[in-house]
């Protein structure tokens, strides 16, 4: 998969030697303006962060195998009910 900061083109500053410190507060506060696809690509990017971390990744694999199984287990209840 593609990095979501490849997919992103750099914000358009005049000047590129900006340097500002956002609290996560401010960040928050800003999520309503953004447009779906913008909040999507801000989620696919912490979820690119987060899963650098093993046991986030090994959390997050464990709960789609879950997922997963649960549809597996819903499909075949369907097909004996209606078969």
């Amino acid at each position: 998969m593609e990095k979501v900061s490849a997919r992103l083109s750099p914000d358009k500053f005049a000047d590129r030697r900006y340097n500002f410190a956002v609290s996560a507060s401010e960040i928050i506060k800003e999520l309503p303006k953004l447009s779906e696809a913008e909040r999507r690509a801000v989620r696919e990017g912490l979820l690119e962060i987060a899963n650098q971390d093993a046991d986030v990744a090994l959390c997050n694999q464990t709960a789609l195998d879950g997922a997963l199984m649960l549809d597996r287990m819903q499909d075949e209840d369907a097909r004996r009910q209606s078969g």
